[in-house]
């Protein structure tokens, strides 16, 4: 994405061309970029009134993803499951206009603001987000953008927001596929003694690929992982999030990937991801707290299975901690290349 203004930049530049030609009258090219700037905010206006938001489906999600694909960056925020999951919670709207992904909803820190995902596709940043500004002039609305890459940030510094703000504990975090795949290496030689003594448990164990037949046993899994589970508001409706998701696949959806893992005849875990580019998000793991070694076991197995499948992935994303101190160490326990800030970014 790139801050040109491509219905404008030969104008302009004819206008500076004339300049050099008599003498760089300065006047020329300061008179040229008002009126570009001019011919932005009148086509910026008439796209905000084009812009309607509607909710976000399962049935949208193809079109929707197929844009998300544009962006580069890794964070779960544009990833399938990283929208499809969390529509219910966050109020996930969308509109397209131009071969751009408009996703407006609530602000990731703050539930009772709304704001706007980084616009995704055809349309630069700055005539984007001077879309968005009309819109929300109209709507009599203050224009918010969330969890916005940090890549992105050197963009919108250019368009003079009024504040831009880390998004504390909402990083997430990035892993060499590669390495949560073998676990090879002295740093991890916890995970592999955990791995060693669910082979020593379960030596008939297997890993199989979760699909809309047996995605119905995994929703019964859910019920006993309810029981194990905590009680915190949060926490009961991400398992709730996670039963939406079993349905999504149990209707057909094969945009997920995920496994089901095995052992001494019964399910001890589940997981669900989905693929971006070099990148594997991992949206859901679950297992039996009284199995021992499972949560390091599905990790591994299934990094190595998509790893093995998917010879394209790089790096696996295990999404943020919530600030929650056990999922912090735990996660930072398989050594993450990189914690994947995230932003707010202000307007007036």
């Amino acid at each position: 994405m790139n801050n040109t203004l491509p219905y404008h930049n030969n104008f302009f530049n004819t206008a500076v061309g004339n300049a050099e030609k008599y003498e760089y009258n300065t006047d020329v090219i300061l008179n040229s970029s008002i009126v570009a700037d001019s011919l932005l905010q009148h086509r910026a206006r008439q796209l905000a009134q084009n812009l309607v938001f509607r909710p976000v489906t399962q049935e949208d999600m193809p079109r929707i993803f197929e844009i998300l694909k544009e962006d580069t960056g890794r964070t779960t925020d544009f990833s399938y499951g990283g929208i499809l999951m969390w529509v219910k919670l966050f109020d996930y709207q969308f509109a397209i206009i131009e071969d751009t992904l408009f996703i407006r909803g609530h602000v990731e820190n703050d539930f009772s603001k709304y704001a706007f995902s980084l616009p995704i596709g055809s349309m630069d940043l700055t005539t984007a987000v001077t879309v968005l500004k009309y819109y929300c002039l109209d709507h009599d609305s203050k224009l918010i953008f969330s969890a916005v890459p940090e890549y992105a940030l050197e963009e919108f510094r250019l368009l003079n927001p009024l504040k831009i703000e880390e998004i504390e504990n909402m990083g997430d975090y990035l892993y060499s596929a590669e390495k949560l795949s073998t676990l090879s290496g002295k740093k991890y030689n916890k995970k592999r003694n955990h791995v060693n003594q669910f082979l020593a448990a379960f030596p008939d164990w297997t890993l199989e690929p979760l699909t809309a037949a047996n995605a119905t046993e995994a929703v019964e899994f859910m019920d006993a992982i309810d029981k194990e589970g905590d009680s915190i508001p949060m926490a009961v409706i991400e398992r709730s999030l996670n039963r939406e998701v079993l349905s999504q696949i149990i209707k057909g959806d094969t945009e997920y990937i995920g496994a089901i893992l095995r052992g001494n005849g019964k399910m001890l875990g589940f997981t669900i991801g989905d693929i971006k580019g070099d990148t594997l998000f991992v949206h859901i793991e679950k297992a039996l707290r009284d199995a021992p070694g499972a949560f390091e076991m599905i990790n591994k197995a299934f990094a190595q299975y998509v790893v093995e499948s998917h010879p394209e992935i790089a790096y696996i994303n295990r999404e943020d901690d919530s600030g929650d101190m056990g999922l912090r160490l735990a996660k930072q326990s398989y050594h993450p290349v990189e914690i994947l800030k995230k932003y707010n970014v202000i307007f007036e």
